[in-house]
């Protein structure tokens, strides 16, 4: 049974605190696979990590949100690094991935986020109209997110160089599908109405995300991340040309302002039909879902960039034994160039914490030079 390392503090003290780690996670090399991976380099092995697996199907972090709320966990360090170690502990991965979410950085815009239980993010005053960027706040990037860059220094602490600390944000279509819906959406009917509708009015407040963004991605690096992932969940909504069009520009924004302080991935969901303009990207890796074999991925966007994934998520809600072989389908399947082993979406919430298991050691036991 994996032990929790979230001890009640003392009085005075935040409510939680990080206890202290065992010996063993600090005293371990540090294990750079999956940064070598994402540079291109020929590793031993591929690296391997999941999207999401900081959080919800774990039970240590199920019983944290028995005690608090999912926003109270991202705006408190203490939480934030207990919740990342987690799947460092518990399955051995070869990367943590900071629990934050896609949408904390428009807390700095003044538009009112939340987060309910079971309905998922809200914002009480969407942006749908170029007259409405007028009232959106100044970003204050260092004073309103500044709970993530100390969560960033804390879980580095924490890890003592035992794994690589992946930072993230999502790309400026992709939060502007929350922020112009006012949540979550089945249709998008605001976000594509505007994009039709005056394509020029949705673009400067993209490139208002993209700068927000730049800055946030900044201070996470400045922190310590060590790489960078961006996510472009709602990218399949768009067809080739209006993606060059609408969501690539501001992309590229985020990629110049990072420059080449760290690697960068870029994931997309649903974009097989995006592959061409995909493989344009300034980016180091390139993480993709699972509708497409990572052969076929291959074979457009070349082998001059590491593929990430691409295990359908839903196989971990198999048998360990269906697991493991899927798994080895998939590391069969990603020879031929750079591969880091992923899930091509992020990890179930019903996924038993014994077929992750299964993923990760599959891939670990793999051996063989890449």
């Amino acid at each position: 049974m994996a032990r929790s390392y979230l001890s009640r503090a003392g009085d005075g003290d935040p409510p939680w605190t990080v206890a202290a780690l065992p010996a063993v996670l600090s005293s371990r090399p540090v294990n750079d696979l999956f940064l070598r991976a994402c540079r291109g380099e020929t590793v031993e092995r591929p690296p391997v990590w999941m999207m999401r697996q900081a959080g919800r199907f774990l039970p240590e972090y199920r019983a944290i949100l028995e005690r608090t709320d999912f926003l109270t966990v991202c705006h408190t360090p203490e939480l934030a690094t207990e919740v990342t170690l987690q799947p460092v502990r518990r399955l051995g991965v070869d990367a943590a991935i900071l629990f934050a979410d896609i949408l904390l950085p428009l807390e700095t815009l003044g538009v009112g986020l939340d987060f309910g239980k079971g309905v998922g993010p809200r914002i009480e005053r969407p942006v749908r109209r170029r007259e409405d960027l007028s009232g959106l706040s100044a970003p204050a990037v260092d004073r309103d997110l500044g709970y993530v860059f100390d969560a960033v220094r804390s879980i580095r602490r924490e890890l003592d160089g035992q794994v690589p600390l992946i930072g993230f944000a999502g790309t400026p279509w992709t939060v502007a599908a929350y922020l112009v819906e006012g949540g979550t959406s089945k249709y998008h009917d605001h976000l594509l109405g505007w994009s039709y509708r005056d394509p020029q009015g949705l673009a400067r407040l993209l490139e208002h995300l993209a700068d927000l963004t730049v800055d946030y991605l900044l201070g996470q690096v400045e922190a310590g991340a060590q790489a960078i992932q961006l996510f472009d969940s709602w990218g399949g909504l768009l067809d080739l040309e209006r993606w060059r069009a609408l969501a690539l520009p501001p992309v590229v924004r985020i990629l110049e302002g990072l420059g080449n302080r760290v690697p960068t991935i870029f994931y997309v969901r649903g974009g097989a039909h995006l592959l061409t303009g995909l493989a344009e990207l300034p980016v180091d890796v390139l993480s993709v879902d699972w509708r497409q074999p990572l052969s076929q991925v291959r074979e457009v966007v070349g082998t001059g960039k590491v593929l990430q994934g691409n295990l359908d998520p839903g196989a971990l809600l198999g048998t360990p034994d269906e697991v493991r072989a899927r798994t080895r389908a998939l590391l069969e399947d990603g020879r031929g160039g750079g591969h880091i082993a992923n899930l091509g979406h992020g990890i179930l919430p019903m996924t038993p914490v014994a077929n992750a298991q299964a993923f990760v050691d599959t891939v670990q036991g793999s051996g063989g030079r890449r």
